[in-house]
């Protein structure tokens, strides 16, 4: 038997870096997906072949006598599969199942691209061995699993990737005192949207302690940015929900405005984001954490242009749609 898993890529859409203070943000599932196939085993091992992640470790050796040794920085590579080895972990143990199985791992999405590549990987794994095994999950149990797998594995995550790989479509989320707010954001019109991405030079964490710093220091002013940021996230929610796509594009450049002042952004990022704007975009932002990454350009009609000028300013365009299906089950083969 074989079954053929895809969960979404996931962006942030308005909020990032303010959501860490309490104000809501948006974030989208995008039409690049990422698949696991997995086949059952009768052994109970469980056999993982990672073709589209990032595992480095493997180390090749070429004899004098010309014969190929394949070699293992077991350091390395473990750490690149973590997701996947506790996402069967965690399903395993909350289905009391210990079937065997062996998975089989690609995507269409760059790893490392700032497109929610560990959510989907987890949340797919979580719902392939689940459906393998011949047991039915809800979706509000795969993005629990999913989530606890993100945060076993990082120390600390938010619901939101692991939600909107599971879920689909657009969803708001705002921090409470006790489980965080988690809404759909109803699409009042198509969100036709490029993305464009360049390598990663800073982590979410060292960005994240870099704006807590700034705060610190500008307690007044950067709470002023963090409001004005929260502000536009609720008034983006209503445009989206009314297809006001106009609205939309001057929230997102504003955003952008306010991530600049938080000092997320770089240069390679603000290239693709003015490129894109000089395109035809009506909006462009950077999307995630900043410090390269990714950014998104909302580009009715203009998707080929604005593509060609993100790949210009040197980044690499991904022309897409926000708010595509979550988690599904592709093929099932008996």
């Amino acid at each position: 038997m074989k079954v053929v898993v895809s969960a979404p890529g996931v962006v942030k859409f308005f909020g990032e870096h303010a959501v860490v203070y309490g104000t809501g943000a948006i974030a989208a599932s995008i039409d690049r997906r990422l698949y696991v196939t997995a086949r059952l085993r009768n052994n109970g091992e469980v056999k993982i072949a990672a073709y589209d992640l990032s595992t480095h470790g493997v180390i090749v050796t070429l004899k004098p006598n010309g014969e190929i040794v394949v070699g293992t920085d077991y350091g390395k590579v473990i750490p690149a599969i973590a997701y996947v080895r506790k996402a069967i972990e965690l399903t395993r143990e909350y289905l009391g199942e210990r079937a065997g199985v062996e998975l089989e791992i690609k995507s269409d999405m760059p790893v490392g691209a700032g497109l929610g590549t560990s959510a989907a990987v987890s949340v797919a794994t979580v719902f392939a061995y689940a459906t393998i095994t011949g047991h039915e999950l809800e979706k509000r149990e795969i993005a629990k699993l999913g989530h606890r797998t993100e945060l076993t594995v990082q120390g600390a995550a938010s619901p939101m990737d692991t939600a909107v790989a599971t879920y689909g479509g657009l969803l708001y989320i705002k921090p409470t005192s006790s489980s965080p707010i988690i809404e759909p954001v109803r699409k009042g019109a198509e969100l036709p949207t490029v993305i464009g991405y360049v390598k990663r030079v800073a982590t979410t964490k060292e960005l994240v302690a870099w704006v807590r710093k700034l705060r610190d220091k500008y307690t007044k002013l950067i709470d002023q940015i963090i409001w004005a940021i929260g502000e536009l996230v609720e008034r983006a929610r209503v445009a989206i929900e009314k297809g006001e796509l106009g609205t939309v594009g001057e929230l997102m450049n504003i955003n952008h405005g306010l991530l600049e002042a938080l000092g997320v952004s770089d240069k390679r990022l603000n290239d693709m984001v003015y490129a894109a704007r000089m395109a035809g975009a009506i909006g462009a932002k950077l999307s995630g954490a900043g410090g390269g990454g990714c950014m998104l350009a909302l580009a009715p009609n203009k998707l080929k242009e604005v593509a060609a000028a993100i790949a210009i300013a040197n980044g690499t365009p991904i022309i897409t749609e926000l708010g595509v299906e979550g988690v599904r089950v592709e093929k099932v083969e008996k």
